[in-house]
């Protein structure tokens, strides 16, 4: 057992374990560099941020700003949401413009509009169904995956009851029409770049 995995079950057996503290145990851990780090029900994940994965999130970033000021999108930024010690650092979320934060200082999920995952061939599984489940909970009205290895888009709208009514997936090059959602725009996806 490492010495993080002892702190965390010395905290679950107090009943003590919570976001805050695994985060605090993880900023004190020798995190390399250019790794993405989140907690997914309660297991911590971390991820290489690798060229492909960075061109498609900037693309999307970019093409948000025409609808969002810069302040209101975010990148590998924490927000909590529902269900058990789920620590999410989105690849981009797009905030409404009510969005305030927390006492704690962070973004709260019940201002999402908008999410963009692109998948990481190690933590494919997480974008596919816990966090889909989790956004879809969280009445996230955009929940968007991006697969360079796919080299396909899978939109998901329409939360109720806990899952995803609206599902749409086509390939790189077909446009992503959002102007019947909160977003309002169309996002380009013929310059994503493949794995």
């Amino acid at each position: 057992m490492t010495v993080l995995e002892d702190r965390i079950a010395m905290a679950e057996d107090s009943g003590e374990l919570t976001l805050d503290a695994m985060f605090e145990w993880l900023e004190k851990m020798p995190v390399p560099e250019g790794y993405k780090v989140e907690i997914v029900g309660g297991n911590v994940f971390m991820s290489p941020q690798r060229q492909t994965h960075f061109e498609i999130i900037f693309d999307i970033l970019e093409q948000l700003r025409a609808r969002y000021p810069r302040k209101r999108l975010t990148s590998d930024v924490r927000i909590d949401f529902p269900g058990h010690l789920n620590g999410y650092a989105c690849d981009v979320a797009a905030l409404a413009e009510r969005s305030v934060k927390d006492s704690k200082g962070r973004w709260r999920y019940q201002d999402v509009e908008f999410i963009a995952e692109v998948i990481s061939k190690d933590t494919a599984t997480n974008d596919y169904e816990p966090k889909l489940a989790t956004y879809a909970a969280a009445e996230v009205p955009v929940y968007l995956i991006v697969d360079p290895y796919t080299g396909k888009w899978h939109l998901h709208t329409l939360p109720k009851d806990g899952e995803y009514r609206g599902h749409q997936s086509l390939d790189f090059g077909y446009e992503i029409d959002l102007t019947g959602t909160v977003v309002g725009l169309v996002l380009k996806t013929d310059e994503f770049p493949r794995d």
